[in-house]
């Protein structure tokens, strides 16, 4: 199976065509949305829908720069699948996720309990997957991200070392763009926005 992961696209709906351009031309079987789709909100045109007309299946959070309920509505809108608290199986691959972030806004803003059991809620349905993905929009506390002076989330930490996937696709830090390391049992990627192509 390949994935075409990015985050951060904040409205720019140029790189959104070109990440599409990519997911046809790689013939990528999904694509992961890691968070901050928007720019707070200020635009929501044609971030999933060059995407969709790929015919390219596709999966989001919401990040702290959209709310809850505009991540649901560009699901709906478009087809795509909302994995914030929720999960989906892709044939032997299970993906869980929660979006968010536990300290800095607009939106939303969870607390640390709420992000581990949105991600405990979602993994719950997938836990015997071969192989299982968490999606999040933050990076973990005690991560390599926090170089950039920013906290990682104890709610994704405590998930890492409960749940331990075999992989966390995560953004936020975009001073972190393509930064890999392992914690416990589970390989973390921070895929950027200019996107990060894995195969299963």
């Amino acid at each position: 199976m390949k994935i075409l992961a990015f985050g951060d696209l904040h409205g720019d709906s140029k790189l959104a065509e070109k990440l599409a351009d990519r997911a046809e031309q790689e013939n990528v079987d999904l694509v992961v949305m890691c968070g901050d789709i928007t720019y707070a909100e200020t635009s929501i045109e044609n971030l999933i829908g060059p995407f969709i007309k790929k015919n390219k299946k596709v999966i989001l959070i919401p990040g702290n720069h959209e709310t809850l309920a505009t991540a649901e509505f560009l699901a709906r809108q478009y087809g795509a699948t909302n994995l914030h608290g929720y999960s989906i199986k892709h044939e032997n691959v299970g993906l869980f996720g929660c979006g968010g972030a536990t300290n800095v806004g607009p939106a939303p803003i969870l607390t640390e309990n709420e992000m581990f059991y949105l991600l405990k809620a979602g993994h719950e349905r997938i836990k015997d997957m071969k192989k299982r993905i968490m999606i999040t929009h933050m990076h973990a506390a005690d991560s390599k991200a926090e170089f950039s002076g920013f906290k990682g989330s104890k709610g994704i930490k405590k998930a890492i070392n409960e749940l331990k996937p075999d992989l966390l696709l995560c953004g936020h830090i975009h001073e972190a763009s393509g930064l890999e390391e392992q914690i416990g049992n589970t390989k973390v990627i921070n895929v950027s926005k200019e996107g990060r192509i894995i195969e299963l």
